[in-house]
């Protein structure tokens, strides 16, 4: 296929491979001597993004971003300027009084996963969906971008040329 697009996948790896190395080098979070604190474990009030995995079909992307505890209505989904974003707000589970945290790994608070989309999508015939934690996004190739199989048949000579079919051996 001969469509350029802007999605990098590697720009996504390279952004994981930034975050775990901003993460190493923030040795109090390796030293805490809080009880029950893993080594290298992440604050549940630091900043987060759901997982997304991106793939593609035939005739279409699609975006899958786990979102445990989300409602339809707790999640924004926006497209411009060729860039998909997944916004929303977890907020903290309700603790009753003289409760005590041994171990908090949820994230909690806002976030925004922003994903960049080649140009040749139908913005107008996005659709989303959610079920059981799972935001399944589905973004429509246009027609023009999608491949098509080019039947090979069996003849004699190369391909016409202005018109000329070139015979075998001239």
């Amino acid at each position: 296929m001969t469509v350029m697009t802007s999605w990098d996948l590697f720009d996504d790896l390279r952004g994981a491979q930034e975050e775990l190395l901003r993460q190493a080098r923030m040795p109090a979070q390796w030293t805490s001597g809080q009880f029950g604190q893993q080594r290298g474990a992440s604050s549940p009030d630091q900043a987060w993004a759901p997982a997304v995995d991106i793939t593609e079909r035939p005739d279409a992307y699609l975006v899958t971003a786990e979102l445990p505890g989300f409602g339809t209505d707790d999640v924004e989904l926006t497209f411009q300027d060729g860039l998909l974003t997944i916004q929303g707000e977890r907020g903290r589970a309700p603790h009753t009084d003289g409760e005590k945290v041994h171990r908090a790994e949820r994230h909690y608070g806002a976030f925004r996963r922003s994903i960049t989309l080649p140009s040749h999508v139908q913005a107008d015939k996005i659709e989303a969906s959610a079920q059981d934690g799972v935001l399944h996004v589905m973004v429509p190739k246009m027609q023009e971008a999608r491949a098509r199989r080019i039947q090979v048949s069996a003849g004699k000579g190369k391909p016409a040329v202005n018109g000329t079919v070139i015979k075998n051996g001239a």
